[in-house]
């Protein structure tokens, strides 16, 4: 590490208390940025038990998975725009506009699809409400960053982390609070649109970041802000290490110009940002490569998969992961600041590989235990009700004596179970909808995308530690590396291409769910995630360094020589750094 450069420092929980107790106007900032984050959280968790009540509706989303997949994954990719525009646009105007225009977007999103009469018109919202995420994804950490402290910032930038997952759980209560309300989806769609305009209404009594303000000469503002959030003892240090900060980058841009383009080049050739986006991207990418939004968009589909049929159980059942996923947010801002986001990002993602491998195995187990399909049930349940595909003894299928539910289930059948014992042989039917109601009419359950399963409680325990080893660490901590790396002049651009990072990757993963667990089967699917999240957490340890407490401007000096792990750094330095 380069010389003058503080050492990282371990902050008790107890001190973030302290210092918001004594300054309640830093919290008072944090919550009202942070409600981007419940928007966020909320807006793509919704989908989850939203898409179960739309397949419901429209009959050619039941019948696409394709469609399905778009329906979810376009808050993904407008994320993706509104990432892209928002890092330009928070350099350009601030960081509070960015929210504010955020906010009508979600508004206007929850708009459309509240008033959807096709599904095409679900994937517009969804459309506009992915532009508001992208802005809110990347602005909100990057606002709350810029206003706090630097010992408790890692604390405070995870409020918005905990309202992230805070705003999920919150879409699966309200997604289990609307299930016997006529226009189900439509209810758990639009009231998203709420926490917009209370956000909207707070930020209009709100003050702009500090350091954006000195950055663009609006020095006596910027020192009003500093003195109503540090010590009067502390504040002309931090303006000092910022016109430090200012003057080296209006330097920079003398010789760069001030295009956009030309502010790219000049950031792409900042050995500082390139380092940074080193780290930055590494963590953005192996956060949404690890599976985690396959589990938070589509986990009561993933329920139903394991065997829970019902759509309210299913919802029930991954309230439970996500109430694990906001616990664990509120560990992770109790030891961001004592232990580090190396630390927890590195124990998160073994934690992660080794529960994906497990689910892997429990999806195995029940594929290969699903119950038999019974000949004689499956040819007299109903006129012309077995599925067509159950042919017995010809060149193309299997003979029906070695057909499970699993088998008859990819040939887009339904299973109608046991009415004595649901792990009993069944009928292997026509898929439809008035083959369910005759099956649910002889008191015996309907299967479609999962089948009757004695490990599906398995899955549940899985999941559920996977998202209380993921939280903590991979939930949160991306988003706060990604708020204090980059120097102030390129943090919007740099922030904004890390979250662009993020959503494609999300893109990829969301879009590809469905896909990957019809080719490969979701025992296949876990465990090609278990392979990338393996390779995140290698990129992880070569690329990303310890900022715990360090000022913005140690973090810029740390960064401009380049990280190097310890077993990779020449012995004759190994005593500079104490990073692990």
């Amino acid at each position: 590490m380069a010389e003058g450069v503080a050492k990282t420092e371990a902050v008790k929980f107890t001190e973030v208390w302290r210092t918001t107790w004594e300054t309640p106007y830093i919290m008072r900032l944090a919550l009202s940025a942070g409600i981007g984050g419940l928007l966020f959280g909320y807006n793509t968790g919704v989908i989850s038990g939203a898409l179960l009540y739309i397949k419901e509706d429209f009959g050619e989303v039941d019948q696409k998975t394709w469609l399905q997949e778009i329906i979810v994954s376009m808050t993904a990719a407008g994320a993706i725009v509104g990432a892209a525009i928002g890092g330009w646009y928070n350099d350009k105007s601030g960081r509070r506009i960015s929210v504010l225009i955020a906010d009508v977007l979600f508004i206007m999103g929850a708009i459309v699809m509240v008033v959807a009469h096709a599904p095409w018109v679900i994937i517009v919202g969804r459309l506009l409400v992915g532009f508001g995420v992208g802005m809110a994804s990347m602005t909100s950490p990057l606002y709350i960053s810029e206003m706090s402290p630097a010992r408790i910032r890692g604390a405070l930038v995870s409020t918005n982390g905990l309202l992230i997952t805070g705003g999920q759980f919150l879409s699966y209560l309200i997604n289990l609070a609307f299930v016997h309300t006529p226009g189900t989806w439509r209810w758990m769609l639009g009231v998203s649109a709420i926490p917009a305009i209370i956000q909207f209404c707070l930020m209009l009594s709100l003050p702009e970041s500090p350091r954006w303000l000195y950055r663009n000469d609006r020095k006596a503002e910027s020192r009003d802000i500093l003195e109503r959030i540090y010590p009067a003892e502390k504040v002309e240090a931090e303006i000092a290490a910022l016109k430090e900060s200012v003057l080296a980058e209006t330097a920079d841009e003398d010789i760069i110009g001030h295009s956009y383009s030309a502010k790219l080049r000049g950031a792409l050739s900042n050995p500082v940002v390139r380092h940074g986006l080193a780290a930055g991207v590494t963590v953005q990418v192996a956060q949404q490569f690890v599976g985690i939004n396959t589990v938070m968009y589509y986990s009561p589909t993933i329920l139903q998969f394991a065997g829970y049929a019902s759509n309210k159980t299913a919802m029930a059942l991954a309230l439970i992961t996500s109430g694990l996923n906001a616990v664990g947010s509120v560990v992770s801002m109790m030891f961001v600041d004592r232990y580090g986001r190396r630390k927890l990002m590195i124990i998160s993602m073994f934690g992660i590989i080794s529960c994906l491998i497990s689910l892997a195995v429990v999806f195995n187990e029940a594929s290969n235990q699903a119950p038999k399909i019974d000949t004689r049930d499956s040819r007299k349940f109903a006129p012309n009700a077995t599925c067509p595909a159950f042919v017995p003894f010809t060149a193309s299928h299997a003979p029906p004596s070695n057909w499970n539910c699993m088998k008859c289930l990819r040939y887009d059948c339904g299973f109608c179970s046991n009415s004595a014992q649901e792990y009993a042989p069944g009928a292997c039917v026509v898929l439809s909808g008035d083959m369910k109601a005759l099956c649910h009419s002889k008191g015996r359950t309907y299967f479609k995308d999962g089948c009757p399963s004695k490990f599906g409680y398995l899955a549940i325990v899985f999941l559920g530690l996977y998202i209380i080893v993921y939280a903590p660490g991979m939930g949160t901590v991306p988003w706060i590396v990604n708020s204090e790396i980059y120097p102030l002049r390129y943090r919007g651009l740099a922030g904004g291409i890390a979250a662009v990072s993020n959503w494609t990757s999300n893109l990829i993963v969301s879009e590809t769910f469905l896909t990957l667990t019809q080719a490969v089967g979701s025992s296949g699917t876990f465990l090609l995630f278990a392979g990338s999240s393996t390779i995140g957490l290698f990129f992880i340890w070569l690329f990303v360094p310890e900022t715990k407490g360090l000022q913005f401007e140690e973090v810029e000096k740390l960064l401009e020589g380049g990280f190097r792990p310890s077993l990779l750094r020449p012995a004759t330095k190994a005593s500079e750094v104490e990073m692990p």
